[in-house]
């Protein structure tokens, strides 16, 4: 979970930004097995729920593994030596993570409402003076009676984020296991208190 940016300082004095990431820990709740499922998968649970507050069948699923409720469910493609090494109950703390290591980071970019083409796109506009009545339109969008149509995929006003995206790359900076927090070099997606799935890089 994004809990916002700060910096920190390395030993020569280098500023660095870096996000702030509440990661865990999360609880294994099952796991898939290519004679079950079909495939090989962890399924992690993460901030606990209240009971009443889930329906009866996921109830059932939390109490089939022996473990609390929880608010959000993610699953994460393992080998079948990892899906053998964990057990269902097991904590998995943000341990897992070195400093220097890469990550990829999954989140929802903040949603932005229907935009124009300056926003949306980050095209130049018109000219604000000098006669011109058309400022931040997107300008022709086609010919004329040759091709008699708008082409697919043309770039236009639109709803803008809210969207899935992934940043890859990103450099762990520290490892902070007694508060559950991840220090990653740069900006990742979505706002504060945003869901975010984090997979070290290379690996899904």
């Amino acid at each position: 979970r994004k809990l916002g940016m700060t910096q920190i300082f390395t030993e020569d004095g280098t500023v660095v930004p870096v996000t702030v990431i509440e990661a865990g820990p999360c609880v294994v709740v099952a796991k898939r097995t290519v004679e079950r499922d079909g495939y090989t998968a962890v399924q992690l649970g993460y901030l606990e729920q209240k009971p009443h507050r889930v329906d009866r069948p996921m109830m059932g699923h939390f109490q089939k593994s022996e473990v609390t409720p929880f608010k959000i469910l993610r699953e994460f493609k393992a080998t079948p030596q990892e899906v053998e090494e964990l057990r269902e109950g097991q904590e998995v703390t943000v341990e897992i993570f070195q400093p220097g290591e890469k990550v990829k980071v999954t989140g929802r970019s903040k949603g932005r409402g229907f935009q124009g083409v300056m926003k949306r796109h980050g095209f130049a506009g018109s000219r604000d003076s000098h006669g011109a009545r058309y400022h931040r339109t997107p300008g022709s969008i086609g010919q004329c009676t040759f091709p008699a149509r708008v082409f697919k995929g043309l770039k236009m006003p639109g709803h803008m984020g809210n969207r899935k995206v992934t940043i890859r790359g990103l450099e762990v900076v520290e490892v902070l296991p007694e508060k559950n927090l991840l220090l990653v070099k740069g900006s990742v997606p979505g706002p504060r208190k945003g869901v975010l799935i984090i997979r070290k890089e290379g690996k899904e």
